[in-house]
Parts: structure tokens; sequence; C-alpha cells
């Protein structure tokens, strides 16, 4: 008798076979069986009209800090992602030298928009070295099984002190070796991958570059040398790709032997310079070496609002009279202080923040309670306000401004320089890319991204209107299997006898995103955004319920995974 058989679903497998009717079995954390003539398990599950499919394999986190605190791993938890992968981007919290706790703090600030007083109340830091790290989120309680990249800015810190973050010192040969040596060990009790940052915009809360931007050719392949002794991980990078950078990556992939991950997005300034990345990829695979690019699904974006980090007003020297205010009274000022209204419509021509705000008009849109990520560019607040002859500034004012001041404003910041999805259809349809833009856990109050597995279902699986939907069995591949083989995880991410019994039962009608919400619900009372999910019946972390209709059960059998994984033997 088999612990559950999920009875009468549509299988969706993941991999990327056309979907069928079948049931499945879970004898322990594994699935046993998917077919016909199951005997009667303990507990029968009826998924008639539902589809089976396995849970979401998100490669692109940043629970670093909060998998220490929050064993519920929201909201991707809500968004039935079965397996995490943080310490992306070259951020992180080990290794770590007693002392140099602020600075990590400082440094994951500023890249990845968590408060610092959240990240101090929440951690306790009882580590030092990254196998020590390990240790500690081994024994925290979690929701789903989660998995760690050993960052290069902590490392270079660990290694160099403060002249890691100096960017006129390079390291020594000692400095480099070194690194190598905390990688190796890092890589050989557990993580999975190594990762850096090579772009302008990460930069610590009080403006200093990350620590890895200016690593040279000769640190890189040190580090890499060192995945090749280990024979172990992935080589995860944010660049901005200028010129010779994919030549450099790819050369450190070579050294290594081990696969490279890349991020791969649409930038406003340079529109096409994403297929420049992509053909290098190719080039890469076709010559033997594993290159994915990691891209997402919908625009990465901003959400402004009265009390999101990013307010179109805040700046403004009147906004002062009311900053201090709770957010309803905020929003009833608004609508009734007509010499506010006044000032706040004429904003400071010398101010920046003003500025990027008047120039960011043309490509933000309201966020209504159905959130549409695809608006059309006659729907922007610029549009819009020409259309009524208004200045954007007090149609901005009047949206944000509604009800209680819940009301959002997305500013489309990337992959949307087009105003439509076509170029984010060519990144998600490339053999060479997989899913994995979404954040979670990160830029808690300006970025909402971490419901994109559920948002992929909704917009490209069902209710695309303005171009091409996918396959759902495309889509599921993508965000499951293909995740997981990426980064060396080959037990999950299929619905057959032997992998893990990570899976969601999801009603596909049901399934949708809901409008974001603004919460207090971090250490030291700290804000963030979330988005919740509605379609999701059940949710399965090896072979335990962790979610009913959304709902947590209650259930933790999350665990770390330490390194790759290996396939079933069939």
């Amino acid at each position: 008798m088999p612990d559950i058989v999920i009875r009468g679903g549509t299988v969706i497998d993941g991999t990327g076979q056309p979907q069928r009717s079948a049931d499945v079995a879970i004898d322990g954390n594994q699935i046993t069986a998917v077919g016909s003539g199951i005997s009667r398990g303990d507990r029968e599950i009826n998924a008639a009209g539902a589809l089976v499919m396995p849970g979401w394999v998100d490669v692109h986190t940043h629970y670093d800090g909060q998998v220490t605190w929050d064993p519920y791993l929201t909201p991707s938890s809500w968004h039935g992602v079965t397996t995490a992968v943080f310490g992306n981007c070259g951020v992180g919290f080990a290794p770590v030298n007693n002392g140099s706790e602020d600075y990590l703090i400082n440094l994951m600030e500023g890249v990845e928009d968590i408060p610092g007083s959240v990240l101090a109340e929440g951690m306790d830091f009882n580590w030092q070295t990254f196998p020590e790290y390990l240790d500690r989120v081994d024994a925290s309680p979690k929701v789903m099984d989660v998995a760690a990249q050993v960052p290069h800015g902590p490392l270079r810190f660990y290694v160099m002190g403060e002249r890691g973050a100096d960017h006129t010192i390079v390291p020594n040969h000692d400095e480099i070796e070194t690194m190598g040596k905390i990688v190796e060990e890092a890589l050989t009790v557990g993580a999975v991958g190594f990762s850096t940052s090579r772009t302008i915009k990460h930069r610590t809360a009080d403006g200093r570059p990350t620590p890895s931007l200016s690593a040279s050719e000769p640190e890189l392949a040190g580090i890499a040398q060192a995945m090749r002794r280990a024979n172990a991980g992935v080589i995860e990078c944010n660049s901005d790709m200028g010129p010779g950078e994919m030549a450099i990556l790819i050369d450190a992939a070579r050294i290594s032997g081990r696969p490279l991950s890349v991020l791969l997005l649409q930038i406003n300034a340079e529109p096409n310079l994403w297929r420049e990345t992509l053909s290098h990829i190719a080039s890469a695979n076709a010559s033997g070496l594993e290159v994915t690019g990691q891209v997402g699904c919908r625009p990465i974006g901003i959400l402004m609002g009265l009390a999101t980090s990013i307010n179109p007003f805040s700046s403004h020297p009147a906004w002062q009279q009311i900053a201090e205010l709770p957010l309803a009274e905020q929003a009833l000022a608004l609508r009734t202080n007509m010499s506010l209204r006044d000032q706040l419509g004429k904003q400071p021509v010398d101010d920046p923040h003003s500025r990027w705000i008047k120039n960011a008009f043309e490509r933000t849109y309201e966020l209504s309670d159905l959130p549409d990520y695809e608006p059309t560019p006659s729907t922007s607040i610029r549009a819009r306000a020409e259309s009524t002859g208004i200045s954007p500034w007090m149609l901005a004012l009047d949206l944000l401004s509604i009800a209680d001041g819940e009301n959002f404003l997305l500013h489309t910041f990337e992959n949307y320089a087009d105003g439509n999805f076509d170029v984010l259809h060519e990144m998600l349809t490339s053999k060479h890319t997989i899913c994995g833009l979404g954040d979670a856990g990160a830029h808690v109050a300006t970025i909402c991204d971490a419901g994109y597995p559920t948002f992929m279902l909704q917009h490209w699986g069902r209710d695309r209107t303005r171009g091409p939907t996918l396959d759902l069995e495309f889509l599921v591949a993508k965000q499951a299997r293909k995740t997981a083989q990426a980064f060396g995880l080959l037990d999950r991410g299929v619905l057959a006898p032997g992998y893990r019994a990570d899976l969601n039962i999801i009603d596909p009608t049901a399934i949708r995103v809901t409008k974001p919400r603004l919460l207090h619900d971090l250490p030291a009372n700290g804000k963030r955004l979330i988005q919740y999910a509605e379609g999701y019946l059940h949710t399965f972390v090896g072979g335990v319920e962790t979610l009913t209709n959304g709902e947590h059960t209650g259930a933790l059998p999350g665990r770390l995974v330490r390194g790759s994984q290996r396939p079933p033997v069939t």
C-alpha cells in the first residue's frame, strides 16, 4: 500500500512530454509509480480536473539571512517552490570574520535592498567559515529544500579584510590561493556553486562598489582551478556584460570544467545587448561547455507606492509634512490638502530623484487589482496624463492616494524596452536559458517578483493576449527539470519513479498571482512587498504536504541539499 496516491489528475511530468491522465504514488520521500493500476494508498487525493506537476526549483533567490529566522521562506513557499538556491550575485553572509558582520550586512542592504536593521536583528552570526554556515542552515527548520553557493564578496573580505573592498588593490598570490582553498572546502562539504558580481549596479548601502566588481582574471582563474580540483559546483555571475566580459567568464568555466550560469536580461540603454550575450552562450555550448542564461518571464518592475523604498514624491520638501503619518492618513492628505497637492505637483527641477521619476513615467503603469504585467504603452503614466491634459505628477499622486494608499505604480525597469513581451518570448524559448530572475527574499520594498513561477503558468500558459502563449509542458520543464539540472540537482524536477516527491497540484482555472501588498512582518518590524498565489491545491516536499489550498500545514520537511544530487537509478 503506497503512502499517498494522487488519483485522476492530469500529469505534466517535467520532461516536456505531453500531459496525460495518470495516478501518482508516493512512498516516503520518493515517487514510486506514475500511471494506472496503482493499488489503494494509505491516503488518497482526488485530483480530478487538476494538474499534477513537479515542485518548482528556483535557482535565483537571496534567502541567505531569512533562512535562519523564517522556516516558511515566504513568499516562495506560497508559489509552489520546493527547492530554493541562494548565495547568488556574489553576496551572502559567509565566510565572515568576527567584527566583519556589519560590512556584510551593509553589502547585502545595498545590493539586495534588505534593511540592515532587519538583518542585524534576524541573524545571530554564530558561524565564521562556510562549512559552519551550512551547518547553521542545515539545523534551521525549513518548509522546503535549500542549497547555497559561496559568494565572492564575503570571500574576498574574509581573506583580504578591508583591502578586499578596495578596488585599487589586487590580491596577491597567497590570497588567491587562500580563496581557492576556501571555495574548494565549501564545495566539498556541500556548496552547490560559487557566485560573483561584476556589475556597477551592485553597491554597499554607503555607496561602495561590490568587492568582486574588479576581480581580475588571475583571481577568477585561481577560484576556477579550485572548482576543478573539487569537481563540483556552478559558477553564477551577474554582470554588465561589457566588451570582453563573456570571454573572461567563459575562460573561467573552461578552466574549472564546471557549468556557468549568467543573468540574461534586456536593459533600456542597450536593448539588444542580451542577444550578443546569448550568442556567446550558444557558442560556448557548441564548444562543449555548459552555459545557461538565467531569464525572467515578466518585466523587472520597481514598485512605487507611498511606503515603498522608491516614492515618486519622497525627495520633495513638501513631502516632509506627511512623511511620518500613517499610510491611510497620508493618502487622505494627498486627496484633500489642496496646498500640499499643488506643491507636490511642482517638482524641483534640480533634484536628481525627481528627474529620474519624470523620465521613468514613460515606462510606468498603474498596477491594478488584477495585475497586468504586459500593459500597452498607451496606458503608461505619461501617456494617460497627456491624453487627459494633466501633469504626470498629478496623475501619479491621484493613483497613489486611492483609498488607504495601498495602490502601486509599476516601473518596468528592465525586460520591457519595447512595451511588450516579444523579447521575453525569445529568451524563454531559447534552449540555452533557464528561469532565474525572481530574486526572492531580496529588494523587499522595491521589487516583488518572487511569484514569477505562478505568473508564468497564469500568463504564458493561459492568459496572454498580446502574443503567443507557451505550452504548459514546456513551461513546467523550464522551471523544474531544467533549473534543477543546471545546478546538478538531478534527483528532482520530474514526476517519475525514483525522483523526490516534490510536487504541486493546481487548479488550472484558478492559478494566478494577486496584487502585491506591503507588510511589516520582518525582524525589527521591517517592511516588505509580498504577493500571494491562488490555485495551489496541494504542495508536497519530500512526500510531506506543506500547503493545502494555499495555507501552510505546519509541516517543515525541508533540508539543506549538500552538493549535486544523482539521478534515480532506473
